[in-house]
């Protein structure tokens, strides 16, 4: 017997990430600010995740729903910071 498979997805919406990108543009103390100030995370927090991107060349610094990770990615393009969304895999 075949299994019929719904017209539409009916998974759930797998989470989003935004992800901050390594520049040579920003200062790591600039970077760590813009952390701090748009996440509210701790300076150790921030710093780590700086880091994150400045040895490993990226670092994942929100995740959620598609609409609120292309909000935090427009927040830090503000920012003058390099952020892409991306779905989880």
């Amino acid at each position: 017997m075949k299994v019929e498979r719904p017209a539409i997805d009916v998974r759930p919406d797998l989470p989003w990430l935004a992800i901050v990108w390594n520049d040579p543009v920003n200062l790591m103390s600039y970077v760590t600010y813009v952390f701090q100030s748009v996440f509210g995370f701790t300076r150790e927090k921030a710093e780590k995740l700086m880091l994150d991107v400045h040895h490993k060349g990226r670092a994942v610094v929100s995740s959620g729903t598609r609409e609120e990770m292309e909000r935090d990615v427009q927040i830090l393009h503000s920012y003058g910071l390099w952020a892409t969304v991306q779905r989880d895999s």
